[in-house]
């Protein structure tokens, strides 16, 4: 299973040029939904998460307490969905992106946690997966995080918050990192670049850091076998020049694949106390 998850981020099945379900995947918009990580490429490796990742259900949603389900529509017509925690007192939103084999309705239980400390929780489908519309690539992502953020931001909440991982820190840094949309974001084992899988440099992480990142915290663990220490160390040092809280703790595997429930439960606990501040 470790080997399976790193082939998922790692996306080396994306070196391939045919096999079931090619002509889907290479189904594109003319204008966001254009491939910058290669023509093959990037829409080989996403349809290779989507397919880690599964369809989307409702079965694990069975007894989560006030939850509503999303729908965004983004500027060039397409319609996200995904899932909304709601507290009933929130004091701020917390806009969670999750990593690139994940659905939002897998992961909504365990983010009651966030909810329960008294945020609302969002949750959406990447463009292409899930509820999703559209097709999956990294530019229209990271488009529909920047009107995402933009859009939370006049719902009157007191406080922005937001939390990425894996890939979804990826997609946070370059939609508002450097903008600074936010009150605090925590990057929870994000590499340090992506260009090494054939994307632009323009879309590194390392490169969307802001001036002052007082405001962004960085978790990486040492027992990440998805994305290991050594590529988000070029991140955390970065970081920690421009005033960044860094978190790099020995017993984290990467989101979700931790050894144990308290170890899981240190990790959100890390997250919590930094975006509570």
């Amino acid at each position: 299973m470790p080997l399976r998850r790193r082939l998922a981020w790692l996306g080396v099945l994306a070196l391939l040029t045919g096999g079931g379900g090619m002509a889907e995947v290479m189904a594109a918009g003319p204008d966001l939904e254009i491939s910058v990580c290669g023509a093959m490429r990037e829409p080989l490796a996403f349809w290779l998460f989507r397919r880690v990742a599964g369809a989307a259900g409702a079965r694990r949603l069975a007894g989560i307490p006030n939850i509503e389900r999303l729908a965004f529509k983004t500027r060039d017509g397409r319609e996200l969905g995904g899932y909304k925690l709601i507290s009933r007192k929130p004091r701020g939103y917390l806009l969670v992106a999750p990593g690139n084999a994940m659905l939002a309705g897998q992961i909504m239980g365990e983010l009651q946690y966030f909810r329960d400390l008294g945020y609302d929780v969002y949750v959406y489908d990447y463009r292409g997966y899930g509820l999703s519309g559209g097709a999956s690539r990294l530019m229209a992502i990271v488009s529909d995080y920047r009107e995402i953020v933009t859009h939370l931001n006049t719902l009157g909440y007191p406080r922005s918050l937001l939390y990425g991982m894996s890939m979804g820190g990826v997609i946070l840094l370059n939609a508002v990192g450097a903008a600074g949309q936010y009150h605090a974001m925590v990057v929870d084992s994000t590499p340090s670049r992506i260009s090494p899988l054939g994307c632009p440099a323009s879309y590194d992480p390392v490169g969307h850091l802001p001036a002052d990142c007082s405001r962004i915290k960085i978790i990486a663990g040492e027992r990440d076998l998805v994305v290991p220490p050594g590529e988000a160390q070029e991140l955390l040092d970065a970081a920690q020049h421009c005033g960044a809280t860094l978190l790099r703790q020995r017993d984290f595997a990467h989101p979700f694949q931790d050894a144990s429930a308290e170890i899981h439960r240190r990790r959100f606990e890390a997250v919590a106390d930094f975006l509570g501040r």
